[in-house]
């Protein structure tokens, strides 16, 4: 066999990252037992969200307390159960501050994405409630009128909520319409196809497994290639005046 010779396309730089699949490494933490937790994005990053993917055996359980964090979880493959209720890929969940996931896995492989942050109060809004549903309940809508580009929003958009996750399907060729600087942060797991994505003035080929993070303000660009649709699930911070 040929060594790889430390090939890779992951590159972490002071305002994004691109975590590849090849790069993840396994921990450990509390709560979890027959799963592997893979830390992609945190605050050692630069990141104020945490982002992590956990790969359950049959049997496999989570249970956590979340404190002062809101949870927002999405079953990329595998099925089981979340807080009481039957998941299976493409479920998500919203689980607020000072409640308690309790997730058991029911097949090999299954894999959790998990998508945690400390909720901003504001005024006299509150934490939503849990909430739990499936994406395929959920409509597309063209985004910015290009039925190419569409976007499927798992959370309701209200002033409550100070997050938002989304799934972005794109045909082959398809783009983002113009190269986005915000001020929102990203979270980002490549689900299922490839592209080339823009961070600031670098041009990186990214793949289902891919993970990313891109910071506030962060020039970003996106197009897909390859013969199938390229989608992926994102976090973005919301609804709360900067500081």
């Amino acid at each position: 066999m040929i060594p790889r010779l430390g090939l890779t396309r992951t590159v972490v730089r002071p305002n994004y990252a691109l975590i590849a699949r090849d790069g993840y490494v396994p921990s450990v933490l509390p709560g979890w037992t027959n799963c592997t937790p893979c830390v992609l994005l945190s605050a050692a990053i630069g990141a104020e969200l945490v982002q992590l993917l956990i790969e359950c055996k049959q049997g496999g359980r989570g249970k956590v307390e979340t404190g002062t964090r809101e949870w927002v979880c999405y079953l990329v493959s595998g099925e089981g159960t979340l807080n009481g209720h039957s998941v299976v890929a493409g479920s998500y969940a919203y689980v607020p501050p000072d409640s308690t996931i309790d997730f058991a896995s029911s097949v090999e492989g299954t894999q959790l994405l998990v998508f945690e942050k400390i909720y901003e109060c504001a005024g006299d809004l509150t934490p939503p409630k849990f909430l739990v549903g499936h994406e395929r309940e959920l409509a597309e809508s063209a985004f910015l009128g290009d039925p190419r580009a569409r976007l499927k929003t798992l959370l309701p958009d209200s002033l409550a909520w100070d997050l938002a996750v989304n799934i972005f399907t794109y045909d082959p060729g398809a783009t983002l319409p113009f190269v986005e600087t915000h001020v929102m942060e990203h979270g980002m797991l490549f689900l299922n196809g490839s592209g080339v994505y823009r961070l600031d003035e670098d041009w990186h080929p990214v793949t289902a497994g891919d993970a990313l993070w891109i910071a506030s303000y962060c020039p970003q660009w996106f197009i897909a290639a390859g013969p199938e649709p390229a989608r992926y699930i994102y976090y973005k911070d919301v609804n709360r005046a900067p500081l």
